[in-house]
């Protein structure tokens, strides 16, 4: 199956964690020890899989409007944006950015590292060709990394996620379109779900990249890269 170049490869973004992880990947390494933890990639943390959440996560950027977008590098970006509940999302973006934000008590963050999604308001319409695209660009992803309070997160391999297919609503114009509406897409990429943090300051870290090259066999050349951070203020109960 011929690839479609990517016009909508997105670095999603997120709320990572202050783990290094260990054994089961619970267990936090020089970190604040009184919320620690990463929810391990087979739980179902807050009632739902990884795999769910995904598809949760880009639920919320797709129906976002334009203005202040968390998936653009932009100076009107508000973190509240959308978010309800004990679990918030998180966004990347492409290039070096730099972000401080406040999160409430006792609230999870689900931290999009470096994903895709490919929906059928972008031309793709059953559900294994949105699959099959996006397996393809996310086989692509290299470099990644992630740190919180200068602490890497391990066995980030672990933590690659397919969705099931989602229906999303879109406003117009959108930010994959100028035309919204109601689709369907399947996303996959990496996902780190972290418990809340201890109260206080920290400093989230994610690197990595979508790297093609005709040279070594892919369709095209195109490489685009996030160096995003995050300083983020946890609050107390």
């Amino acid at each position: 199956m011929k690839q479609p170049v990517p016009g909508r490869v997105l670095a999603s973004m997120v709320a990572c964690a202050g783990s290094a992880l260990l054994g089961f990947g619970l267990v936090a390494a020089g970190l604040p020890s009184s919320k620690p933890g990463i929810f391990p990639p087979n739980s179902r943390p807050h009632g739902q899989t990884y795999s769910e959440w995904s598809a949760a996560f880009w639920q919320w950027g797709m129906g976002l409007p334009l203005e202040g977008h968390p998936f653009l590098d932009t100076p009107d970006f508000d973190v509240t944006e959308g978010q309800t509940g004990d679990v918030w999302f998180l966004a990347s973006v492409f290039g070096t950015v730099e972000r401080t934000c406040t999160i409430p008590a006792d609230t999870a963050l689900f931290v999009g590292l470096v994903n895709v999604e490919t929906s059928s308001l972008e031309g793709v319409p059953t559900e294994a060709e949105q699959e099959a695209t996006s397996v393809f660009f996310a086989d692509h992803i290299v470099d990644l990394s992630c740190t919180l309070d200068g602490a890497p997160v391990a066995n980030l391999d672990d933590f690659r996620f397919l969705s099931p297919q989602f229906t999303f609503s879109a406003p117009s114009p959108w930010i994959f379109g100028e035309t919204g509406g109601t689709g369907t897409a399947v996303a996959d990429g990496y996902y780190v779900f972290l418990k809340p943090l201890a109260a206080g300051e920290h400093v989230l870290h994610i690197e990595g990249a979508f790297h093609f090259a005709v040279a070594e066999g892919d369709p095209f050349d195109f490489d685009a890269a996030v160096d995003m951070t995050y300083n983020l203020t946890q609050l107390d109960d």
